[in-house]
């Protein structure tokens, strides 16, 4: 499972493109509906964050609504992908960020989750694609930091970044800091690196070399011409340009400008992102706690080692999260002082 769906990969390439590589890869205001929801555990309400380029959509879940909690507000990873962690357009998803929300409330901690920018309820916030950097993303996630770091009724604020959000949510805390910072499945290498490597043996040598050239080329900030058909999709001029921001940054070397407390964790089945990537982080920040959980692959939940087993847990949502992943939030989050 090297090669998959590549709008997993980059924010906005069209449905039709048919691979995608398995890689982690303005003043807001939030306006509560007065529509509630019941989520299996807590209380759901659905939530707007109005941002320069248009309106984001999420769902915020207490866990009881009368009492002060603790909030996760969480970022999610590459491509377009929904506030329950399902990437729009396929016909079923793991639901990992919805499991998430219900089983923190279940353990007395609220949180967010939101639809990226250009997807889902979120879609109206979205720019050409010639327009979009790294950092919108960033900024989105920092939009929703601003408008909860100061509300009475969370105790404290941690944002949670996974995979690709793990270095988006590394800029937001630098934009708009919080309580702690945790770190899910995020790399600590350049996302090109990563990218040349799952790459590797999958093209045939004449356009694996011109797409490593094309790559070292963006990541030194140049954009590239006269790109092979094959290779088109990839690196269509209108993209380029989000490459070179998105190249720019290395969790390694942001993880170690936060502030606070920091949570890495890693799952030791992960096909995505190897637990490696997780070594370097925690050697970037020493005083970060490390947990890494047996089984758990890059969706969250515990599966096989072998990527062919894996390939049904992106889209089965009955698969429940890894248990150790939620005792380890849980504790982290419960081990942080309340703000004053």
């Amino acid at each position: 499972m090297n090669l998959v769906h590549l709008t997993n990969l980059l924010p906005c390439l069209p449905r039709k493109v048919v691979v995608r590589l398995t890689v982690a890869v303005a003043t807001a205001c939030v306006l509560a509906s007065p529509v509630r929801l019941k989520a299996q555990q807590g209380t759901s309400e659905e939530v707007t964050v109005v941002t320069a380029t248009g309106t984001l959509a999420g769902t915020l879940t207490r866990p009881d609504v009368g009492k002060v909690a603790p909030l996760v507000i969480i970022v999610a990873g590459s491509g377009p992908t929904d506030r329950n962690g399902n990437t729009v357009g396929m016909a079923s998803g793991p639901e990992s960020y919805r499991m998430l929300a219900d089983s923190l409330a279940a353990h007395g901690i609220a949180s967010l989750r939101y639809d990226k920018r250009g997807v889902a309820a979120s879609r109206g916030a979205t720019a050409a694609e010639s327009q979009l950097r790294f950092e919108m993303y960033a900024d989105d996630a920092a939009a929703w930091v601003r408008q909860y770091r100061s509300d009475p009724r969370f105790s404290r604020l941690v944002l949670l970044g996974h995979s690709e959000g793990s270095l988006l949510g590394m800029l937001a805390v630098q934009r708009e800091p919080t309580d702690a910072f945790i770190s899910v499945a995020g790399l600590a290498r350049r996302a090109d690196l990563v990218i040349r490597e799952q790459l590797a043996g999958q093209l045939p040598p004449s356009l694996e070399a011109q797409s490593d050239s094309m790559f070292a080329h963006l990541a030194r900030g140049d954009t590239v011409a006269n790109t092979l058909p094959m290779l088109a999709s990839l690196f269509r001029p209108s993209v380029q340009p989000y490459m070179i921001s998105w190249f720019r940054y290395t969790g390694a070397t942001e993880i170690a400008k936060l502030r606070g407390a920091v949570l890495i964790v890693q799952g030791r089945h992960d096909i995505q992102v190897a637990p490696t990537e997780a070594d370097q982080l925690a050697r970037a920040r020493p005083t970060a706690q490390v947990l890494m959980v047996d089984g758990m692959n890059h969706m969250l939940k515990v599966t096989p080692a072998s990527k062919s087993e894996q390939l049904r847990f992106y889209t089965d949502p009955t698969v429940p999260l890894a248990p150790e992943l939620i005792t380890g939030i849980v504790r982290f989050v419960n081990t942080l002082q309340a703000r004053k």
